[in-house]
C-alpha cells in the first residue's frame, strides 16, 4: 500500500497549472494533502471527486482561501473525523483522522509559528494536543503532514543561521523529542539515519530548490504497533507545484 503525502500551498494552484495529473501518475493508495486553500465546491470536479477515489476535506472555518486538508482513499474507511473536539484547533481545518481495518492514518497541518509570541504560542499549544489526541488512539497509529518544524540539523539546510527562527527554535524541536519518546517513529530517518540533503520544503522567493537549500518538516510518523508494517519511506523531490514535495511511504 502506497501513501503520500503533500502540502500543495493551494490545490486549485496545482490543478491550474498542470501539476494535477503528474501527481496522480504516482497511483498511491491514499493520498493527504495539506494547505488545500479551497471548499470543495470550489475545486473542479476532477479534482473533487478523483477518479477511483473517496475524498473527505476539512476546510477552514476562520476565512476562505486558508489552511485546510484532504485525504483520497481507494480503500473505504470505516470511520472519518474531523478535528480535535477542541474549537480553538479545529477551526483551521488542519486534521482528518481516517479509521481504516488495520491502522489509523491522520492527515494534519500543523500551524506555522511565524507572525508573533500569539501565533507560536498557538502552534505549541495545537501541539500538546494533538499529542494527547494521538495518545488516546489505542489501534497502529500513522500521522502525516507538514510539522513545520525541522527536528534535528541535518534536516536543514542551514541549521546554525535558523537558530533563533520558527521552524527550528528549541522548544519546536523539543515537541518532537517528545513524540519520539512516546514512542513515534520518525519514519523517514529510521531508514535514513545519516541522509544529508534530504529536503521537502524550500523558500521559493529565493529560489532555493534550485540549490537544494530547503528544510524536512514533511514526515510520516508511526508508532510501534504500525511501524512493524512501514517497509519504505522516500521523498519525491522531482514533483513540482508547490513549495513542498510529496513524502511517502509503502506498507506491507
Amino acid at each position: 500500500m502506497k501513501i503520500l503525502s503533500w502540502n500543495v500551498n493551494g490545490l486549485r494552484a496545482v490543478h491550474r497549472n498542470g501539476y494535477w495529473d503528474t501527481f496522480l501518475k504516482e497511483d498511491p493508495d491514499i493520498f493527504c494533502f495539506q494547505e488545500t486553500k479551497a471548499e470543495p465546491d470550489q475545486l473542479p470536479d476532477e479534482v473533487r471527486e478523483a477518479e477511483g477515489y473517496m475524498s473527505f476535506f476539512a476546510s477552514s472555518e476562520v476565512r476562505k482561501g486558508y489552511s485546510g486538508t484532504a485525504i483520497y482513499t481507494k480503500i473505504e474507511p470505516e470511520k472519518v473525523k474531523y478535528g480535535m473536539d477542541i474549537k480553538e484547533f479545529d477551526q483551521e481545518g488542519r486534521l482528518i483522522t481516517t479509521y481504516f481495518k488495520d491502522f489509523v492514518l491522520l492527515c494534519v497541518y500543523f500551524p506555522n509559528g511565524g507572525g508573533g509570541p500569539e501565533r507560536l504560542k498557538y502552534k505549541l499549544d495545537f501541539y500538546d494536543a494533538f499529542l494527547e489526541y494521538i495518545n488516546g488512539i489505542k489501534k497502529p497509529l500513522i500521522f502525516c503532514g507538514d510539522v513545520n518544524t525541522a527536528h534535528e540539523e541535518i534536516d536543514l539546510a542551514r541549521p546554525k543561521e535558523n537558530e533563533k527562527n520558527t521552524g527550528f527554535l528549541p522548544e519546536e524541536r523539543e515537541w518532537i523529542d517528545e513524540v519520539v519518546r512516546h514512542g513515534y517513529v520518525d519514519t523517514f530517518r529510521h531508514f535514513n539515519p545519516k541522509k544529508e540533503g534530504a529536503y521537502s520544503y524550500w523558500d521559493m522567493k529565493t529560489r532555493a530548490r534550485d540549490r537544494n537549500v530547503g528544510w524536512r518538516i514533511d514526515y510520516f510518523f508511526a508508532n510501534q504497533a504500525a511501524m512493524s508494517r512501514v517497509q519504505k519511506t522516500f521523498i519525491l523531490s522531482d514533483i513540482y507545484g508547490s513549495d513542498h514535495c510529496p513524502v511517502g511511504i509503502e506498507l506491507k
